[in-house]
């Protein structure tokens, strides 16, 4: 896969991919991850990339001229699946999402900044919004980075055991299990006796069953009206 980044602060962004599972990623080549820094097309002196807003307002616009031509330059080296603008007003990231971008082959990832992005661009170019939350962050770098690690993770090969993958929170659209591990005593804290007892189909059952009533108890919007 590759996965490439356009964001107005790319050293928010090259720290946090290097390490851990994205890090392993890329250098086992599962993913081309590529961070772009959009200052590299802005004008002037300053290498200006945004402007005041037409009608008045607070705040600054990402421009049309330094993202289109950026975004042409990117779209003539790689043919994208997906161009996705991170954007507060995007539709709400879900497993189900994260888990079908990782079957795509070339992702391109917008970083908004400042008040956003011009609408035209937004019109002209993005196949898809997403937010990360009904929040506001100082620029898109950090959602990017939150749905990059989501989609690498997922990576065939990226996590050495991808059963681990498989059994993670809303990936069956329940919560995850709760999970023990050594000492088998702690603090006068015993481990559930079935996770000790070597039988696979009862201890299933068992995270089956806590899996539905953790998830009934801390988000029961997640379950199907039959589940409640």
């Amino acid at each position: 896969m590759k996965l490439h980044i356009l964001a107005v602060v790319p050293e928010l962004l090259e720290s946090f991919l290097k390490h851990s599972i994205p890090g392993r990623a890329v250098a086992q080549g599962k993913v081309e991850l590529k961070i772009i820094a959009l200052r590299n097309h802005g004008t002037g002196n300053y290498k200006s990339i945004d402007d005041y807003p037409y009608g008045g307002g607070g705040g600054m616009v990402l421009a049309c001229g330094p993202l289109s031509e950026c975004l042409d330059e990117l779209m003539e080296e790689t043919n994208y699946d997906e161009i996705i603008y991170l954007s507060p007003d995007g539709e709400q990231l879900q497993q189900k999402e994260v888990n079908r971008l990782s079957t795509q082959q070339n992702i391109l990832l917008v970083c908004g900044h400042y008040k956003g992005i011009d609408q035209r661009i937004r019109d002209s170019y993005i196949t898809k919004e997403i937010s990360i939350g009904d929040y506001v962050l100082s620029g898109g770098e950090l959602a990017a980075a939150v749905l990059a690690d989501a989609i690498i993770r997922i990576l065939p090969g990226a996590i050495g055991d991808e059963m681990s993958a498989l059994s993670d929170s809303h990936q069956d659209a329940l919560l995850a299990p709760p999970v023990y591990t050594r000492p088998e005593v702690w603090r006068g804290k015993e481990v559930p006796s079935i996770l000790l007892s070597g039988n696979d189909k009862a201890i299933a059952e068992w995270r089956l069953e806590q899996s539905i009533e953790r998830t009934k108890k801390l988000r029961p919007d997640l379950l199907k009206p039959e589940e409640e």
